[in-house]
C-alpha cells in the first residue's frame, strides 16, 4: 500500500494553463510529472483513498491578475484538468482563487468530515500552491507528505529549496 489509512491525495493545479503547451502560465517540464500523478491517482482509487483535485478557478477580473497574466478563468480551456488526469465520479473538485487549497474553500470541511489526518500532495508549482497548501495543512495539524517526483516548479534549484523548507519548517515527509 502506498497510502496510509485516514489519508487523501491532493492533485494541485494540474490544469491546461499550467501543464499544456500554449497554456497561459505553462510550466516548462511540468508535463513530466503527469504519468507519475496518474499512477498515484490510480493507486489511491484502488486503495479507497479520496482523490481531491484542487483547481485554480478565477473570475475574469480576479485581483491575482495584477501579479500574473490571466489564467485558469472559470469555464475556459485553461481551467480544465489535463485530460490524462481527468477526475472521475467520486473524486472531489475544490476550486480556489488563491495559492492555498485551504484559503476560502471547503477543503478543510471535506477532510474533517472524511476523517482525513494525512495529506499526500502532488502538482504545481512546488514553491507556490503546493507549498502554501502544505503550510496551511500543517497549521491545521494534518500530517503532510509530498511526492518529490510528482511536483514541479520552474527550476530544480527552486524545488531543492522548497523541499528543504518542507522538511525543516513544516516537518513534512518527502517521498
Amino acid at each position: 500500500m502506498v497510502f496510509e489509512a485516514d489519508s487523501a491525495l491532493l492533485v494541485i493545479d494540474m490544469l491546461n494553463d499550467f501543464i499544456e503547451e500554449g497554456g497561459a502560465l505553462s510550466v516548462p517540464g511540468a508535463k513530466r510529472i503527469v504519468p507519475r500523478i496518474a499512477e498515484l491517482i490510480a493507486e489511491a482509487r484502488r486503495e479507497g483513498v479520496p482523490v481531491i483535485y484542487v483547481t485554480d478557478a478565477h473570475r475574469e477580473d480576479d485581483h491575482e491578475f495584477r501579479y500574473w497574466p490571466p489564467h485558469a478563468v472559470t469555464g475556459s480551456w485553461g481551467a480544465g484538468v489535463v485530460v490524462e488526469l481527468a477526475p472521475q465520479a467520486g473524486d472531489y473538485i475544490v476550486p480556489k482563487r488563491r495559492y492555498s487549497a485551504f484559503f476560502g474553500t471547503d477543503l478543510d470541511n471535506y477532510l474533517r468530515e472524511m476523517g482525513v489526518k494525512t495529506l499526500y500532495l502532488t502538482g504545481v508549482l512546488t514553491n507556490i500552491c503546493v507549498y502554501a497548501t502544505a503550510l496551511d495543512a500543517s497549521m491545521r495539524n494534518y500530517t503532510v507528505k509530498v511526492f518529490k517526483d510528482a511536483v514541479a516548479s520552474l527550476s530544480e534549484e527552486t524545488d531543492r529549496f522548497v523541499f528543504q523548507q518542507l522538511e525543516e519548517v513544516l516537518q513534512a515527509e518527502l517521498l
